[in-house]
């Protein structure tokens, strides 16, 4: 054909299209990549700012300590850094460096938290000494954990085995979640319980096996520190016994089958006395 351009230019001008579309494919992509970085790093450093705030209002030893002395000295802070950092690495299927990141985190403040955990805002662990946060556990928002504090698995199955603990729950030094449970919103767990069937929202569990219980018949809402005025259900279930005992001897006595005695006295084994450490 008369002024058609030769079939080899034809196909290097194709080439060349096909080139470009290509490269501006790539820049998209790069650019998705670090806008989706960039968004992944700004929800961490929000993360972080939200549990330095938290350790601030709840530890009473950060009063009047600057924001930058808790980020550098509280090792309950670098376990949630390298945890946030770690669980983003996670989440973008980046292998190998997130296990590497929970390890190196874990002997340097003997806080072992699994990058595959979901952790929500505004965690505090005070202390932090021993705990552990299994594969599969899960935490609201402004939830509290004292030293020592297990939310770990039963058994060998896979799949969801760890505890849910839903948000303004405070849990005690030493105790024990083991799991697929769910604490409920508000609830408190006590030193050294062992846990390990469902807890009602704005409940307190004591015992082991945890008995929930109620305390005084108020809400427990947000982080609670009061571990003097817990209930005693043993001293309550024996006093109950004793109520029961004291009534029969009574009806006894009006028979004129035995001579009416006192009822027993029940003391706790464990005396309710002093302040609310609390305050309050």
């Amino acid at each position: 054909m008369i002024g058609a351009p030769p079939r080899g230019a034809r196909a290097g001008s194709r080439a060349a299209k096909i080139s470009v579309a290509w490269s501006t494919i790539a820049s998209l992509a790069r650019y998705a990549v670090v806008m989706a970085g960039l968004q992944k790093f700004a929800r961490v450093v929000k993360e972080v700012q939200r549990d330095v705030l938290a350790a601030r209002e709840r530890d009473p030893a950060a009063r009047g300590v600057s924001r930058a002395e808790i980020l550098t000295t509280w090792p309950g802070i670098h376990a949630l850094l390298a945890y946030r950092v770690a669980h983003a690495l996670h989440c973008a299927g980046v292998p190998l460096a997130p296990r590497l990141i929970s390890m190196l985190t874990r002997s340097v403040t003997g806080i072992e938290i699994h990058p595959a955990a979901r952790i929500g805002r505004g965690l505090f662990i005070d202390h932090g000494a021993g705990v552990v946060i299994g594969e599969t556990a899960e935490i609201g928002d402004d939830v509290t954990l004292y030293q020592g504090v297990t939310l770990g698995g039963t058994g060998f199955a896979t799949g969801k085995r760890h505890p849910t603990v839903q948000d303004n729950v405070t849990i005690g030094s030493g105790a024990k979640l083991l799991g697929p449970i769910t604490i409920g919103h508000g609830a408190k767990i006590g030193a050294n319980s062992v846990v390990i069937t469902d807890v009602p929202a704005n409940s307190t569990v004591v015992g082991n096996p945890g008995h929930p219980v109620r305390v005084d018949g108020r809400r427990v809402e947000g982080p609670d520190a009061d571990w003097i005025h817990l209930p005693d259900p043993i001293a309550e279930a024996m006093g109950a016994l004793s109520a029961r005992i004291a009534e029969l001897e009574r009806l006894h006595a009006e028979a004129g089958v035995s001579e009416p005695r006192p009822p027993a006295q029940v003391t706790p084994l464990r005396p309710v006395r002093g302040r609310n450490p609390a305050g309050g």
